[in-house]
């Protein structure tokens, strides 16, 4: 137990087995600008680039010390992919959404996944940048990759008013969104698992409670994210962003290996409530504690949440561009520090 690599101490604890120490790691957003001066690998070229974005995200765990390799850095592969528009962003700002395909209920039919999804511009970045990490990083390492997820895709492509209403009035209309939506998300995801990705992480925050109607989840999303799963050949990781609290014990039975809840989830709550179906991973603050606070206080957050019951430490969404490498280390090594006590 003693000699753990990192990979085999993040797969144990995604499975729930027995490991020396909890894993320390972000499975959201790494990307920040101090890495960025230092790697020459800067936003947004690193979103497009395949050399870039893997400069980068190794940076993410060689430079910083998290356990893990994960990228891309934003959210927009999959919408672009199905026609979403977006402007490219800046060095310490994400791409950000301008136009959507679905404006009328009769557009839904016109989305279909595409036919040579793997060579789509989009896709086949990811892909490349995938090859150049597993030719440059040690198979002891996990590697981590971030995709939008059914509700997320859906929100994307029919807009914030169309998904809120049709939620409502319309459902079919968001239930042929969601199914597309899981096709999508399967064939790239195993395409990244042949590839030699240890995790995929689904980021599907428009399920959630903040958004999404608490009640309709488990008939609208929920059996999307159990075919998802079982169709899925790799381990699994589901965030949500905000608090997921009203939805923790269906999110546990969708079948994902591993949940990423923000801070305004109650870690201690959550440990007891589904700990013994899944693996915590989480949640200190990304911009309160890990942008703004002291490293000592960043120290003292996470060693909390590894004694509320996190199976993987991690920031609770994506790390802020503007975090200071310094602050990063502190909290890794928090979790060093809680075992040696």
């Amino acid at each position: 137990m003693l000699d753990l690599t990192l990979k085999e101490r993040f797969i144990y604890s995604l499975e729930r087995k027995d490991v020396d120490k909890v894993p320390v790691c972000s499975v959201t957003q790494t990307g920040t600008v101090e890495l960025m001066e230092i790697t020459g690998a800067k936003w947004p070229d690193a979103h497009y680039d395949p050399e870039k974005m893997a400069t980068l995200a190794i940076a993410g765990h060689e430079l910083t010390g998290l356990e893990a390799v994960r990228y891309p850095f934003c959210n927009t592969v999959i919408a672009e992919t199905l026609g979403c528009n977006f402007d490219e962003g800046s060095i310490d700002t994400q791409p950000y959404q301008l136009d959507f395909p679905c404006k009328n209920k009769e557009d839904v039919a016109g989305i279909i996944v595409p036919e040579n999804l793997l060579e789509s511009r989009r896709i086949k970045i990811m892909l490349e940048a995938t090859d150049i990490i597993k030719s440059r990083v040690s198979d002891d390492v996990p590697i981590i990759a971030g995709m939008i997820g059914p509700a997320a895709i859906a929100f994307y492509l029919c807009g914030a008013k169309n998904y809120l209403r049709w939620c409502i009035t319309e459902p079919e209309l968001l239930t042929q969104l969601f199914a597309m939506g899981t096709e999508f998300c399967i064939e790239y995801a195993n395409a990244l698992f042949y590839r030699g990705v240890d995790a995929v992480v689904i980021i599907d925050s428009e399920a959630g409670p903040d958004i999404f109607p608490p009640p309709l989840f488990e008939s609208l999303i929920l059996p999307h994210y159990r075919l998802l799963t079982e169709r899925m050949a790799g381990h699994s990781i589901l965030h949500i962003c905000g608090d997921a609290t009203d939805i923790l014990d269906m999110m546990a039975e969708s079948g994902f290996h591993g949940l990423s809840i923000e801070e305004k989830v109650d870690l201690a709550y959550a440990s007891k409530m589904v700990s013994d179906r899944v693996c915590l991973i989480g949640n200190i603050s990304p911009a309160a504690t890990l942008l703004g606070k002291s490293p000592e206080h960043i120290k003292n957050e996470a060693k909390q949440c590894i004694m509320d019951g996190a199976g993987i430490l991690a920031p609770g969404c994506g790390i802020a561009p503007r975090t200071p490498i310094e602050n990063i280390r502190a909290f890794v090594a928090a979790r060093d520090e809680f075992y040696t006590k």
